[in-house]
């Protein structure tokens, strides 16, 4: 295999995983998603469905671009942030399961709150090893933040 691919292929398989995660989340869920979830109490700050797949769309390239770069640098901390990188997107298709396939947004928020313990704890790695891959990772952060106080107040609203 010629250098160019090494580099490449590690980069779409990160990438892709991502976008497989997701895809899993979203065959799983999908019908609940249009007949069920409408029907939910929401705040008044919740997002237009149009937004999430733009949103998912970036963050999937700017994780797996993060860590793509820390896994190609090597060195200690990059097999544990690599492993980290795989069980948060475990934690990230389930909560769509949990909170579209099954209706249960209680247990989603219990998922989430493990996924974002996952995502700061994996920031922390990302930005000690390499800064850029941080600043990819601070969005997925920051949105998963903002889904965990959505998910919170849709529980507590419903």
């Amino acid at each position: 295999m010629n250098s160019r691919l090494k580099t490449w292929l590690p980069l779409l398989g990160f990438v892709g995983a991502a976008f497989l995660a997701g895809a899993i989340g979203s065959w799983a869920t999908f019908e609940n998603v249009r007949t069920w979830y409408p029907a939910l109490n929401k705040p008044s700050w919740n997002p237009p469905n149009w937004i999430f797949g733009p949103v998912w769309i970036t963050l999937c390239v700017f994780m797996g671009v993060a860590i793509w770069r820390v896994w190609r640098g090597g060195g200690p901390a990059a097999t544990s942030l690599v492993r980290g990188y795989f069980v948060q997107l475990f934690f990230n298709a389930l909560w769509s399961v949990l909170f579209f396939g099954l209706k249960q947004p209680a247990g989603a928020l219990a998922d989430i709150v493990v996924l974002w313990l996952l995502l700061v704890w994996l920031l922390q790695g990302l930005w000690r090893v390499d800064r850029i891959a941080g600043a990819l990772w601070l969005p997925y952060v920051l949105w998963v933040s903002f889904a965990t106080a959505l998910n919170t107040t849709i529980v507590r609203l419903n």
